[in-house]
């Protein structure tokens, strides 16, 4: 019986920040060094952070990165660290060697091996092959304090029979799965069974570790763990936040010669502190959304440079979600609400957006548009001279709000969020220039149903009325026009909801939809305004993904096409 003390380093990091990446890869290896680990094992191309997309094609950013990490090899010690970086030259150069995504093994001032991934992801937000080559070299074990380590690179991990098998049989005692495997829901629970499968075929323990972090529209929610032979998590980090975790594990003696391709890195083992874990349970999925919105929104703002947002509060629930969000992930001092209100502006959604402000603690100013909107309509009555009002009008209400937001956006440097949730966004109730005009769309992977879902429960988690109840239990309206109410020209968002993730999430056509017993009628009107909206929301700002398929590099349809999906 062997044993390892290992350290998970979650981290977040930041795509491109290679001297930053740096310096928290060595601030973590000290502090791993300091608590006698044996090994700090941190995520898949730590060095460069994930993902670096194009960067790759960038032949300098390749090179620096392989400059970087040697700069940190030359500072370890004993303690082995495990990392990941960019192998070869920039992808562009040859279409048939390409870059590797790569892991380092450092120890004792140098590399001493390294592995690359085999499996490379191409679906869903995934685009590995356009980047990457996959790894060809022979198995290598890596023998650390007399034990085989195997090394594997997040994708590979979820390869029934693949390369963690192949490791097995070559005799590694225990599987070190690096990994930057962004946030969905119902995932957690999804990776979790991932890694028991594995465990059942090879039979040795799992330790993956993850990092945290936002990143454009992913969201890396962290929960590092490591499962024993009999599959039982005996540690798991924190989500959704940084941590270093150390910990020990007990191994049994491989029955397996031992391979000649193994790397000897360091033979003695080190006396460490012995540590009882306590492994909290997954917690709620509205925690994990909530959690989930606020780090993607927060990593946004601060890694692109900003401090302070701003947004549209118009007294209805969505715009009240957003800004509480932006609250939680930025703290109100940095989040200004304005009221823009118009001639059918109601007067308790002015009284209800600003309870919302006062009990949130934030800025909140009152622009009226009722000015604007008057010399918009004189502007354009000789033109409109006897046609009716329409949906003309109303947009010219949503765009003076949005042009205002970008006036005090540019004259204080306010990043915009946008307050537009899925269900709308599915079916184009929104106003080009208007209320998308912005940076980041804090709820465009929301549901309606979800956002209603979300108010009550951070109600519940505060113990007082942060949202005001007038506010989740009025009708939802734009109010563009008198009276107007969503579901005057939509179905109930508890019918519609199901219904348009069948579409959007489930890629189910008209006839299908039919079949699975949906109203011919509603079926046909709600698949056409999901296409006829694609090219709204190709033009609309980025937000946090955490669905399985959310817009933007999920899902991919072609603005001009004239499929219908009636089987004809």
């Amino acid at each position: 019986m062997g044993s390892l003390r290992i350290t998970l380093c979650q981290l977040n990091l930041h795509v491109g920040d290679l001297i930053g990446n740096k310096q928290k890869i060595l601030d973590a290896y000290t502090e791993a060094e300091t608590a006698g680990a044996d090994i700090a094992v941190f995520t898949e191309l730590a060095v460069c952070g994930y993902p670096p997309e194009d960067l790759l094609l960038k032949s300098g950013f390749v090179e620096e990165t392989q400059i970087v990490l040697n700069q940190i090899a030359e500072q370890t010690k004993d303690c082995v660290a495990i990392l990941g970086f960019v192998e070869g030259e920039e992808a562009a150069a040859d279409p048939v060697r390409r870059t590797s995504n790569a892991v380092a093994v450092c120890a004792n001032g140098e590399v001493k091996g390294t592995y690359s991934k085999r499996s490379l992801p191409d679906y869903g937000v995934f685009d590995e092959e356009r980047y990457f080559a996959p790894g060809e070299d022979p198995i290598e074990i890596f023998e650390i304090r007399g034990i085989s380590v195997g090394i594997t690179i997040c994708e590979d991990i979820w390869v029934p029979n693949g390369v963690a098998s192949e490791l097995a049989s070559y005799g590694a005692q225990i599987i070190l799965n690096l990994n930057a495997s962004p946030y969905e829901m119902d995932k957690l629970e999804t990776r979790e069974n991932v890694l028991r499968q594995r465990i059942d075929e090879i039979g040795i323990p799992i330790v993956y570790t993850n990092q945290v972090g936002g990143q454009d529209e992913l969201i890396f929610d962290g929960g590092s763990m490591a499962l024993d032979t009999d599959k039982k998590i005996i540690v798991r980090a924190e989500l959704f936040k940084e941590q270093i975790l150390t910990f020990n594990i007990d191994l049994k003696q491989s029955s397996k010669e031992t391979p000649n391709s193994v790397v000897k890195i360091s033979e003695d083992s080190r006396e460490g502190l012995s540590d009882q874990q306590k492994v909290l349970p997954l917690p709620s999925q509205q925690f994990q959304i909530w959690e989930a919105l606020c780090l993607g929104t927060r990593d946004y703002i601060n890694k692109n440079g900003f401090k302070d947002v701003c947004l549209g509060l118009s007294g209805g629930i969505d715009s009240a979600l957003v800004a509480t969000i932006a609250c939680d992930a930025l703290g109100p001092e940095h989040v200004h609400t304005i009221s823009m209100p118009s001639r059918y502006s109601s007067d308790h959604s002015l009284s209800d957006a600003e309870t919302l402000a006062e009990n949130l603690g934030c800025h909140h100013i009152t622009i009226p548009i009722e000015a604007a909107h008057a010399a918009f309509l004189e502007m354009t009555e000789q033109q409109f001279a006897e046609l009716p009002e329409d949906q003309t009008e109303e947009n010219l209400q949503s765009r003076i709000r949005g042009t205002l937001l970008m006036a005090l956006s540019n004259k204080f440097q306010w990043l915009v969020l946008t307050t537009g949730n899925k269900s709308e966004m599915a079916v184009g109730y929104s106003t080009l220039y208007g209320d998308t005009a912005g940076a980041f769309a804090v709820i465009k992977d929301v549901w309606k149903t979800q956002v209603f879902d979300l108010a009550k429960w951070k109600n519940g988690t505060t113990g007082r009325e942060i949202i005001p109840q007038s506010i989740i239990v009025k009708p939802p309206s734009a109010e563009l026009r008198p009276d107007q109410r969503d579901d005057q020209s939509l179905p109930q968002y508890e019918t519609l909801d199901p219904l348009l993730k069948e579409i959007i999430e489930g890629d189910k056509v008209p006839y299908e939809l039919i079949r699975d017993g949906y109203d011919p009628n509603v079926v046909a009107e709600i698949t056409r305004l999901v296409d006829i909206a694609e090219f709204k929301r190709r033009q609309s700002p980025l937000g946090p993904k955490i669905s399985r398929k959310a817009f933007g590099r999920d899902r991919r349809i072609p603005i001009t096409n004239l499929y219908e999906g009636t089987k004809n």
